[in-house]
């Protein structure tokens, strides 16, 4: 299962009681930051969340009320005992934002490594001591945090590698990205928690597989052992579903968007505008009312929509639910601290 936790959920400015643009992703006792607005920090401490498992920050764009809490928030990571490199993804120029903001916390116990406007997904795995992001390029050379390394095994048993991994059993996170509508480069996101196959050893013995390769081949390698091939569908059960979750903030609704949430289990949308009648203003500025968020998850097909980034002249965004609900039933208004736990449905 993965707990959401809605750090924040305002835009434009803080107000009493609802912070700036921020969302917590927890699997494995790992944790994804999505976006980093004023108040990110107090509403972690608030509910007990801890700072040092933090390993990936995902920034949509460079707007204030989405990274001015970085730096305090990379302060306050070091300060909690993390050595372990810590990864950045962002839309172009975060590198640049990034820089900036280090001015003001230049000593940090740990390198940060940035992902800057990534046009393919992204493969995380969950370790122990943190999520490690893995990026395939053609022939089975593997990138990790711009490092190469070779993926092809040759052991002394002769064993060879054939062909590429199994994706689907080599990573436990895919984040994919999807360029959006606003007013400068910005980003959505769309997280996949990849549900492993389980070792089927009735299979496995069925197909008369050598027992020490059977790790290996858990792990999705393709071998040669003797002139026989093996591959993980000779060990492996059927796949499972895994979670899908897409967060989506600061645009325009367009088309593009409709088949990146596609069946998501949980898509959070900015709703800027409450009202049905500030739709100029939504899109003067490039931002969405509460309604266009629904339609988008009605075209979606989606499980669950959370509105969020609610405009500081919102005090009430509850008092405008029904404009998504008329198009959206399971529709939730966001708030800040907002805890939601999703689950494997089988």
């Amino acid at each position: 299962m993965v707990d959401l936790a809605l750090l924040g959920c305002g835009g434009g400015m803080p107000i009493p009681d609802r912070f700036l643009s921020s969302l917590l992703m927890n699997y494995r006792g790992r944790k994804i930051l999505i976006d980093c607005g004023e108040g990110t920090q107090v509403s972690m401490k608030i509910l007990g969340w801890g700072f040092k498992s933090i390993d990936i920050i995902c920034i949509t764009h460079m707007h204030g009320d989405h990274v001015v809490g970085l730096p305090g928030l990379l302060a306050t990571i070091g300060n909690s005992g993390r050595e372990e490199p810590l990864t950045i993804i962002g839309p172009e120029g975060i590198e640049n934002v990034i820089t900036g903001l280090r001015t003001i916390v230049p000593y940090l116990p740990y390198d940060i490594v940035i992902i800057e406007n990534p046009k393919e997904s992204l493969n995380v795995n969950v370790l122990k001591n943190g999520m490690e992001v893995l990026k395939e390029y053609g022939s089975g050379n593997l990138i990790k945090n711009n490092s190469l390394k070779d993926c092809i095994k040759n052991g002394e048993d002769s064993i060879n590698q054939y062909e590429n991994y199994n994706d689907k059993l080599r990573y436990d996170i895919e984040i994919s990205t999807l360029e959006l509508d606003h007013s400068c480069p910005c980003i959505g996101y769309g997280f996949y928690i990849n549900r492993k196959p389980k070792f089927n050893l009735e299979k496995a013995e069925g197909n008369n597989v050598p027992k020490f390769l059977w790790s290996r081949l858990q792990k999705g390698e393709s071998l040669v052992y003797e002139g026989i091939k093996y591959n993980s569908s000779m060990v492996m059960g059927r796949g499972r579903k895994g979670i899908k979750l897409n967060y989506v903030t600061d645009t325009r609704p367009i088309d593009p968007i409709i088949d990146f949430i596609k069946n998501s289990d949980l898509f959070i949308c900015e709703g800027t505008y409450g009202q049905d009648e500030d739709l100029h203003k939504a899109i003067k500025n490039k931002h969405m009312t509460f309604r266009e968020g629904a339609k988008l998850a009605n075209k979606g097909k989606v499980s669950q929509l959370i509105l969020t980034h609610f405009s500081p002249a919102m005090i009430d965004p509850e008092s405008f639910k029904q404009n998504a609900m008329e198009v959206f039933p399971d529709t939730l208004i966001g708030k800040d601290r907002l805890i939601k736990t999703l689950s494997f449905k089988e």
